[in-house]
C-alpha cells in the first residue's frame, strides 16, 4: 500500500491535518502517527522543517512525489504540500506495517559529479590540490 491509499483511507476513516502549518502544529503537539510531505514544493524551505521535527518527536514521515496527487488523497481540490494523519482509522494497520519497516522514508538524492569525487579523495590529496603551484614550488625548495 501505497502512502496515497494511507491518507485516503485515513480520511475516510480517521482524521488528518492538511496543510504545513496545520502539520507543523501536530507534530509540536505529539498528536500526527504519521507526517507524508511532497517532495516536488517549490520552495522546498516551506516543508524542510518537517522531517528536522519529526525526528525530534519521533514520528514516521514518508516522502511522496506529487504534491497534486497528495491533494486528491486528502480529499481537497488543490495541491497538499504536507499532510499529517492524526487518528488513523482503518490506515492503522498499514501505518503499524510501515513503521516497523522503516521510521523515515527519504526522496532519493543523486549525488553531483563533484560530491562524489570529492569523497573519495583523501584529504592530505584535497588539500595539495587547494594550495596554489607557487606554494607547492616554495615548498620543494625549502625541503
Amino acid at each position: 500500500m501505497d502512502f496515497y491509499e494511507i491518507v485516503e483511507k485515513a480520511r475516510k476513516s480517521g482524521k488528518i491535518d492538511k496543510g504545513t502549518n496545520e502539520v507543523t502544529k501536530a507534530i509540536e503537539r505529539g498528536t500526527a502517527k504519521l507526517v507524508v510531505i511532497a517532495e516536488d514544493v517549490q520552495p522546498k524551505e516551506i516543508v524542510q522543517h518537517l522531517p528536522v521535527l519529526c525526528k525530534e518527536k519521533g514520528i514516521p514521515y514518508a516522502f511522496v512525489d506529487s504534491r497534486q496527487k497528495l491533494g486528491i488523497a486528502a480529499g481537497i481540490n488543490v495541491p497538499a504540500a504536507s499532510i499529517a494523519v492524526i487518528d488513523a482509522g482503518d490506515a492503522a494497520a498499514p501505518i503499524a506495517e510501515l513503521t516497523k519497516t522503516t521510521s523515515e522514508t527519504k526522496p532519493k538524492k543523486e549525488k553531483t559529479e563533484s560530491e562524489s569525487t570529492s569523497e573519495t579523495k583523501p584529504k592530505k590529496e584535497k588539500a595539495k590540490e587547494a594550495k596554489p603551484k607557487a606554494e607547492k614550488a616554495e615548498e620543494k625548495t625549502k625541503a
